[in-house]
């Protein structure tokens, strides 16, 4: 049963909704357009292959509701939250979750950062929307100085702006932020200006990396009206010893195979397991755990690390789903657990450690 205020907030998150689509009706020029481009359209972007279906936002969010989907865990919820040392974090090469879709990767000496997010919310809001169920193990003063910034793409649980704006004003400079086509504005609306963007297979260097921005299948909104605006996609980054890819947020495509052929293998990819119920409507941009797998095998990859559950309660599989779809979808294909694995929130694992780096 619903509280007052759990009407209350519905009632008025609705009526946000209808008067910001309201405001947006007829809004948006794609000034990046490339007709050359199949991804490319004169009013934003588009996917390679299939497309977020249309109309079941509010199908879902009223089942969800009436449900009282997700249900907890049976015996309750109970993280493991570690708190790595100043001197573990130092550490090259090794990688580091912090939850979520946000982990820090050390290589060549250089620190980078995907999808930074610290805040309470995911959400527009700071009175309502996704809460950690999770707290972030680290503050952002207690990271190392980071020097890349990698964004998916700018939904709240990936792009926070109190988190990018941290890390804007950390101690020794700014880092460098590499973002999808047509995020720099914002960015640069928020004072933040050291910032490269990038389409699809195109790429940067900085610091001994190659930052390459390959696509996914997902979409891009912050507000009601500005869906698909600006682009989406991940990250390929490599170093002369190692290469890690980052896969943001994504469904499965044909893409990651065309991402396997170009650069495979790879040594450590970074794949999502969680958020993908129901599949009716979550299907064409949220894989579940068999089709992370199906990832890892089409990236070439030799080790994957799941990420992107178990810090926020998002969608409708219970938040200690993702782990037992794994192990299942892991066996069923054959892969050891030890090339697909999982981390605790705050483990640091060093990626010269033989369970890592070799077979």
């Amino acid at each position: 049963m619903r509280s007052p205020l759990g009407w209350l907030a519905a009632a008025l998150a609705l009526v946000l909704l209808v008067a910001a689509w309201a405001c947006s009706v007829g809004q948006g020029v794609n000034t990046y357009y490339d007709p050359a481009k199949w991804h490319h359209t004169k009013e934003g972007f588009r996917n390679n292959y299939s497309h977020r279906p249309h109309g079941g936002f509010w199908k879902w969010r009223w089942e969800k509701f009436w449900s009282g989907l997700p249900l907890e865990p049976e015996g309750g919820f109970h993280p493991v939250v570690l708190k790595p040392t100043p001197e573990a974090l130092k550490a090259t090469p090794a990688i580091t979750w912090i939850g979520h879709a946000t982990l820090l990767l050390r290589m060549g000496g250089v620190t980078v950062i995907t999808d930074p997010h610290f805040s309470e919310r995911a959400s527009p809001f700071s009175f309502m929307g996704p809460r950690r169920r999770v707290p972030p193990p680290l503050k952002l003063k207690e990271l190392p100085r980071v020097d890349v910034v990698l964004i998916s793409h700018n939904h709240y649980d990936h792009l926070d702006e109190a988190s990018v704006r941290g890390l804007n004003a950390q101690p020794g400079g700014a880092p460098r932020f590499f973002v999808p086509l047509g995020l720099k504005p914002w960015f640069a609306e928020k004072g933040i200006g050291n910032v490269v963007e990038l389409d699809w297979w195109r790429k940067s260097s900085y610091m001994g990396l190659t930052l390459n921005f390959t696509p996914t299948q997902h979409f891009s909104s912050r507000w009601v009206g500005d869906e698909n605006k600006v682009l989406w996609g991940s990250w390929m980054v490599e170093h002369p010893t190692f290469r890690f890819y980052f896969a943001g947020d994504t469904g499965y495509s044909a893409d990651f195979a065309e991402i396997g052929r170009r650069f495979g293998p790879i040594d450590l990819a970074a794949i999502p397991i969680g958020s993908y119920e129901p599949r009716w409507f979550m299907g064409a941009m949220h894989v579940n755990p068999a089709e992370a797998v199906k990832i890892h095998q089409d990236l070439k990859a030799r080790f994957s690390v799941g990420m992107h559950w178990g810090t926020f309660e998002m969608t409708d599989e219970s938040i200690d789903q993702p782990p037992k779809a794994l192990a299942t979808a892991l066996k069923a294909a054959g892969i050891s657990p030890k090339r697909f694995f999982l981390m605790k929130h705050g483990e640091v694992r060093r990626l010269d450690e033989p369970r890592v780096r070799q077979d």
